[in-house]
């Protein structure tokens, strides 16, 4: 059976990463955790209002360097319910109390995170479904700083793409890239004799002169930016129907710029391979979580 943890890199820098976090939360003395010392107890980590749960594996590493014990009573990437005003218990943890304290808030603060942006995420995923859009839908590059695995990571556990993870993971050519060589062809030329045969090339497009420039360049992706979405509809459709009558069909088409829950389904069509948007973990909301002591 998978998971979605066996996703994540071997290596121990992300977990490094948890430690940091840990070492932030007390840079000095815990006088909670003196207070309350090391007799063994139990607690339970309670979901307080509807969505999905991710971020297992790194409240999980909080537990584990914090040497509690933690049952998780739920699979990650399910859709806990709750109804207004009730709460749902999500795991079961075993410790000395200072320990489920130290470990209390990191691993709370990182569930809600990760579970924000999986819900928003499975949100806008359903959305499409539902609007009949059978194509990807994705997110971005604008993640938070120190949070980027656990936000790409709750982007794959709501259900969507998590798009480029970095500058070394895929080429994208936005407008600075083009001014800065001169045209589209200049940097497309140039990012392919670095980049290989391996490697997606992207560039970012504001017309469909532009998209033509660039799919004859040998760009793999053309990203449709900032337009309307009538505008968005027969561009697509015109350019795919070009390029097909000549006998090339290999790019994609990604449209971004401006997306979110509230619109995006005024800009579905097949001709558009791939929706981007920064709206599922940029300024996006957070499940509330809690953690008690058993008594």
């Amino acid at each position: 059976m998978t998971t979605f943890a066996h996703a994540l890199p071997v290596s121990g820098e992300w977990k490094a990463q948890v430690t940091a976090w840990l070492s932030e939360d007390v840079p000095s003395f815990d006088v909670g955790g003196f207070v309350v010392g090391d007799e063994e107890k139990t607690a339970t980590v309670w979901c307080k209002q509807t969505g999905v749960l991710s971020g297992v594996p790194f409240a999980s590493e909080v537990f584990r360097q914090c040497e509690v014990d933690v049952e998780w009573l739920f699979k990650e990437g399910v859709l806990i319910e709750v109804a207004e005003g009730e709460k749902t218990a999500v795991a079961k943890l075993k410790g000395p109390a200072r320990n489920l304290l130290l470990s209390e808030r990191t691993a709370l603060n990182l569930l809600a995170r990760a579970s924000g942006v999986a819900t928003k995420s499975r949100r806008l995923l359903d959305l499409a479904r539902k609007s009949g859009y059978k194509g990807t839908i994705a997110g971005t590059r604008k993640t938070t700083p120190g949070l980027r695995l656990l936000e790409k990571y709750s982007m794959v556990v709501g259900g969507i793409d998590p798009h480029r993870y970095d500058l070394s993971s895929m080429v994208m050519l936005k407008d600075n890239h083009i001014w800065s060589t001169g045209s589209i062809t200049n940097a497309v030329k140039s990012a392919r004799a670095v980049a290989g045969f391996a490697m997606k090339i992207e560039v970012e497009c504001q017309s469909e002169t532009e998209a033509d420039e660039a799919i004859a360049a040998g760009a793999d992706v053309i990203m449709l930016d900032n337009f309307t979405g009538e505008g968005l509809r027969v561009a697509a459709s015109s350019i795919k129907t070009r390029w097909a009558a000549k006998g090339i069909t290999g790019f994609l088409l990604e449209c971004s710029g401006g997306l979110r829950e509230e619109n995006i389904s005024g800009y579905f069509c097949d001709d558009i391979d791939i929706y981007s948007t920064s709206s599922v973990h940029q300024g996006t909301g957070v499940v509330d979580f809690s953690l008690k002591i058993d008594h």
